[in-house]
């Protein structure tokens, strides 16, 4: 039996960590997405924004303009997935839910904007609420935690009590741990190694590990499209753990993995 969703990564940015601006056509972006939907991604995640390490704060109207197009093309296409948009930003959030997203997906855990949470409410969408410690541009300078599993999961409870005093329905609501967000190596694996901690939050989790940094630091300093073995490693220590969603890139490969790592703990569910 299926317990988990396969959340496809669609970036039409010029400066994300892992395809660089292969998809910032609206039309590659589009193609991109249909191709993970037929992989078997269950959402499909568009980010006109990047946040790695480092980025630049993107105008409104640009994010807009690079997201929008693509969310109207999966669905005047009929893309088999739910859409999800990857923002800081209400505006930006409410022209995608407008034009046929339904998952507002916000690194802040709607803190970025003081309408945020206001917004969200309005909207009825679904929300993703990351941890993040800093912002994109400074958040891996001199990342600290004395306890980061723990401080972590308190600021993640946190934010699922704002978010229901500000009217959100808490059965929209998922949790990310936020790997790589203001982490340092050892953090991301004491979270990796902690997420069934975070399920017990309530919520369904989501992890995004995929082609994170954390993995060359492990293995040979592999560039991000070289960091297929390692991000199925993670989502397999996911699935072992309770994560329900996996954000990812290799959509078929992590399908594959995931369906067959929970073939062999459940061979009753099988066929």
């Amino acid at each position: 039996m299926k317990a988990w969703r396969i959340m496809g990564v669609v970036n039409a940015t010029p400066d994300s960590f892992s395809d660089g601006g292969q998809f910032l056509d609206a039309q590659a972006a589009l193609a991109h997405g249909l191709k993970l939907a037929e992989e078997g991604a269950d959402i499909l995640d568009i980010g006109g924004e990047s946040t790695r390490p480092g980025a630049d704060l993107v105008a409104v109207e640009d994010e807009i303009a690079r997201t929008v197009p693509v969310i109207e093309g999966l669905v005047r296409e009929g893309a088999d997935a739910v859409i999800s948009i990857d923002t800081r930003k209400p505006d930006v959030a409410k022209a995608a839910v407008q034009a046929g997203a339904s998952i507002w997906n916000d690194v802040t855990a709607l803190s970025f904007a003081p309408d945020s949470l206001e917004t969200a409410a309005a909207l009825s969408c679904d929300v993703v609420l990351m941890h993040a410690q800093g912002d994109p541009k400074t958040m891996q300078k001199d990342p600290y935690y004395d306890d980061v599993v723990e401080e972590v999961y308190a600021y993640l409870a946190a934010r699922i009590e704002a978010c229901v005093k500000a009217g959100i329905d808490e059965r929209r609501i998922i949790t990310d741990p936020g790997i790589g967000f203001g982490k340092t190596l050892e953090h991301n694996l004491l979270l990796l190694g902690n997420l069934d901690r975070f399920c017990a939050l309530g919520r369904p989790v989501l992890l995004g590990a995929s082609r994170k940094r954390f993995i060359a630091a492990l293995d040979r300093k592999s560039p991000a499209e070289s960091r297929l073995g390692g991000s199925l490693a993670a989502a397999l220590a996911g699935l072992r753990q309770g994560v329900s969603i996996f954000r990812v890139h290799d959509a078929a490969a992590t399908r594959q993995a995931l369906t067959v790592a929970n073939a062999i703990e459940n061979p009753q569910f099988s066929r």
